[in-house]
């Protein structure tokens, strides 16, 4: 795949955004309680803490500070980060990836000149709108309101994807179909067994056969359009 390369950095940076921790959201109905859609880890570890939309959206992510060893691609770095994940985290993050695979499909079917990456978006469309309306309600009962922008990591690969044209654009699309899936497998395979919250769990246990087909699908349609 040529864009993974690409699109290394990007992942990187939002695996520096993802690494911090992020303690279970208090349930109660204090509405300092709740975590918000443009809030996001601060560097004292709470959903919530200072970092708000502005920083999320522009996608300036400063590296942890006390560990100067580079991992050896960014993709293991995200993986190894997921043991950590705390429950409103990854639900914050799996609602990023849905507004990622909603938003780059409604620019599939506007601009794709191939018949199969249009069926692939429009199933995108689909599965990932009813998907982000199943995580709404896991999220509400924990005080988590999904975010209406995407992190700066998914951003990125959608402004990638966005700018680009004709037989550009479905290769880059591809290659970011297949790339946010990859992610997507390895969180909700993860949250699937270390969730702490059962319907988070659930969730994550169900919607993983979906995202592992996706994936394949997405990996198929990258190696014919690329």
């Amino acid at each position: 795949m040529n864009t993974t390369k690409a699109l290394s950095p990007l992942l990187l940076a939002g695996t520096m955004l993802l690494g911090f921790g992020c303690s279970t959201t208090n349930t109660t109905s204090d509405p300092a309680s709740t975590a918000t859609a443009g809030t996001m880890p601060g560097p004292a570890g709470n959903v919530g803490d200072a970092t708000t939309t502005p920083a999320v959206v522009s996608g300036s992510v400063d590296a942890p500070t006390g560990d100067n060893t580079a991992p050896t691609t960014a993709m293991e770095s995200f993986t190894a980060s997921l043991p950590t994940m705390q429950d409103p985290v990854f639900l914050l993050t799996a609602g990023s990836s849905n507004l990622l695979e909603i938003q780059t499909a409604q620019l599939a079917l506007q601009k794709s000149t191939s018949p199969e990456v249009k069926k692939f978006a429009q199933m995108m469309l689909d599965h990932h709108t009813k998907t982000t309306q199943e995580l709404k309600g896991v999220a509400a009962p924990l005080n988590v309101a999904l975010p209406e922008v995407m992190m700066p990591i998914h951003q990125a690969i959608a402004d990638k994807v966005k700018a680009t044209e004709g037989k550009k654009f479905d290769e880059t699309y591809m290659d970011a179909m297949e790339t946010a899936h990859q992610m997507d497998v390895a969180m909700f395979e993860t949250k699937s067994r270390t969730a702490t919250d059962p319907t988070v769990k659930a969730f994550a246990t169900k919607a993983l056969p979906m995202l592992k087909s996706h994936a394949a699908m997405a990996t198929e349609i990258e190696d014919k359009v690329d």
